[in-house]
């Protein structure tokens, strides 16, 4: 009996190892989760807009495929990306191939994390890049969405790790009766984001952040470690009566290759 017991705490052990190892090398880095949330005050003629986060791309594998086709299918009015695209000029090329297989009549707007900027990537070549797809990239500026007979103020800032976030020099010419909807990779800013807001009377419909990867591994949903830029946050929502705050785990992965409790999210949003 003991010998049979032994048995069986051992492989349920071996077991557990398997799946935690199959779960965090394959599963969690490589099936995305879909998350849906409707900020709209309408029902009708809501503006659709995914949001990518942390791609850290190296190469094109079957997921960054997976994440297109499902953008192409959704066909959304905008996509946001909020940094950590690339970590180096050579991985250019990479994100080129992936706006590639997205469609072109999509308009993408996207910011720099600290990856672009320890990485000393070539600013100019990927405002040009994104440029020649349809998009645009934002440091420190406004830009106004205009879409379904719409109009949002977007705004796009720099990296707070490496970079000079200034939300108040991105608001400085802004119409305030339009809705802001604000691009931060580091949600550590939010603070600072949160007391200009106030000063200038506006609240930001809805924040935009990454850079935690969620934690990347977590145990019990509590992380081992958050990179500096972090705060407070982790992942979701964050509601202060100021402003919504939403951290997405992002897609791709930094130090080493695997998720553990922090499943790789791409995010629909209805605003």
């Amino acid at each position: 009996m003991k010998l049979n017991r032994r048995h069986f705490i051992l492989k349920l052990i071996l077991g557990s190892v398997g799946f935690a190892t199959i779960d965090s090398y394959w599963l969690e880095t490589n099936f995305i989760e879909w998350t849906e949330h409707d900020i709209s005050e309408t029902e009708s003629n809501k503006i659709k807009a995914i949001h990518l986060t942390d791609l850290h791309l190296h190469d094109i594998k079957w997921v960054h495929k997976t994440i297109a086709r499902r953008i192409n299918k959704e066909r959304p009015d905008v996509i946001f990306f909020t940094g950590d695209s690339i970590e180096r000029d050579k991985y250019m090329a990479i994100l080129e191939d992936f706006l590639g297989l997205l469609n072109a009549d999509i308009p993408k707007i996207a910011i720099l994390g600290n990856k672009e900027s320890s990485g000393r990537i070539d600013i100019q070549k990927l405002k040009d890049l994104f440029r020649d797809h349809n998009g645009i990239l934002l440091i420190n500026e406004p830009y106004v969405l205009k879409t379904k007979k719409r109009e949002i103020n977007i705004i796009g800032l720099d990296d707070l790790v490496h970079g000079n976030p200034d939300f108040r020099k991105s608001i400085e010419k802004i119409d305030k009766s339009l809705p802001v909807i604000v691009l931060n990779h580091c949600p550590a800013y939010r603070e600072q984001i949160d007391l200009i807001s106030i000063e200038h009377k506006i609240n930001p419909k809805l924040i935009l952040s990454g850079h935690t990867h969620g934690g990347q591994v977590t145990f019990f949903g509590i992380p081992l470690i958050t990179p500096y830029g972090s705060g407070d946050y982790v992942k979701g929502w964050y509601n202060n009566g100021i402003s919504n705050m939403y951290v997405s785990k992002g897609i791709g992965t930094t130090v080493i290759p695997l998720r553990f409790g922090a499943r790789a999210e791409a995010s629909i949003f209805y605003i």
